[in-house]
């Protein structure tokens, strides 16, 4: 039998204090090394339960086991997503902005059909943010029948998800992703978090699926 995979905490592309001061080294330390990586531990666990039932014979609650798995595996997923779409603020040795300012290329161009302008996307992905229930997301995705950037709020990790539409960039407002530098104001964090937004990697991720 070939030898079973699982999902392993990918590292960050920057240090731990590169985000700053817009995320502070504590607060990406813990996020990333404790809330990521429990997340997955969590769906590696499940993962194993499985294949021990299934080796075994024996039965499962089958409807809460896979519950818990896609809130396990969203939670895992959607951070990766998270970590990739960030970037430092502060200019990289040619001097050309990392992290913020406005998307370019076919992004941009997309953006600017579908919304209007950056700005009226920007305040539409922030309420997005600001107005999720409980903890979750907000998401920028595109949906390749109408070929359409469309917001997405995700509740938890694994409720309000459009089936089969592709994240292009994604903004972490549980709790635990601004408590220590924002505490409970989840409206500042949302702010900060447009001054470390990766737009290349958010337009390549585009690209590549259209391509």
């Amino acid at each position: 039998m070939a030898e079973r995979k699982f999902y392993s905490l990918p590292d960050l592309l920057y240090g731990y204090g590169d985000l700053a001061p817009h995320m502070s080294e504590e607060q990406l330390r813990i996020h990333h090394d404790k809330h990521h990586a429990a997340y997955v531990k969590g769906a590696n666990a499940i993962l194993e339960k499985l294949d021990k039932a299934r080796s075994e014979g024996t039965d499962l609650d089958i409807k809460s086991t896979l519950k818990e798995l896609s809130f396990q595996i969203g939670g895992h997923l959607l951070h990766s997503l998270f970590w990739g779409n960030l970037a430092p603020a502060r200019l990289d040795a040619r001097q050309a902005r990392k992290g913020g300012g406005a998307p370019t290329g076919t992004l941009a161009k997309e953006i600017e059909k579908e919304f209007g302008s950056f700005d009226k996307f920007k305040k539409e992905f922030s309420q997005a943010a600001a107005s999720v229930e409980g903890s979750g997301w907000a998401a920028l995705t595109y949906c390749l029948q109408t070929k359409r950037p469309i917001i997405m709020q995700i509740e938890k990790h694994n409720t309000n998800v459009y089936p089969m539409f592709t994240i292009l960039m994604v903004i972490d407002v549980f709790e635990h992703a601004y408590y220590i530098d924002y505490k409970n104001e989840r409206a500042k964090f949302i702010e900060a978090f447009w001054n470390i937004v990766n737009w290349a990697e958010v337009n390549k991720r585009l690209e590549n699926l259209l391509t």
